[in-house]
């Protein structure tokens, strides 16, 4: 007979339980359109960097800049857009970050019409304590129509 081995409790699973909810409030922000919300996320000097851009986006007032813009062109269309995260992994480096890894799939609702996916990513973050809270210091996000 195999042995099972159970999963350890204690700081694993409150750090993973810590940064899946701050993914879960992050993205809400943004799917609500909540431009300074959810750039108040990051670090002063964050980034956001994607295989679809040519350049970083830093900073938060770029940030907030960028989703505020993102966030009316939608509104225009009569599309709502659903961030889902999910295999999250997450690991505590030795300098006090967290490394998160997780699929990012971004759900399309056109206004009286059916859901889509409009996009599958991977999103890699390094994510820094604020409180008893995190703050993305860097995100790397990547299309896989792009890969």
């Amino acid at each position: 007979m195999t042995e099972v081995q159970s999963l350890p409790l204690g700081t694993d699973n409150t750090l993973y339980t810590r940064v899946a909810h701050f993914y879960a409030r992050q993205m809400r922000l943004l799917d609500e359109g909540d431009a300074e919300g959810w750039a108040a996320t990051f670090t002063e000097d964050g980034s956001f960097a994607a295989n679809a851009h040519p350049e970083p986006t830093v900073g938060r007032a770029n940030l907030a800049a960028a989703v505020r813009r993102t966030h009316q062109e939608l509104q225009a269309a009569g599309v709502k857009h659903r961030h889902w995260l999910g295999m999250l992994s997450v690991d505590a480096l030795e300098d006090g970050t967290v490394r998160a890894f997780s699929y990012a799939l971004v759900i399309a609702t056109p206004k009286g019409g059916q859901p889509v996916i409009h996009r599958s990513t991977t999103c890699s973050d390094i994510l820094v304590p604020n409180g008893d809270s995190w703050l993305v210091q860097r995100r790397e996000v990547s299309r896989d129509d792009l890969v």
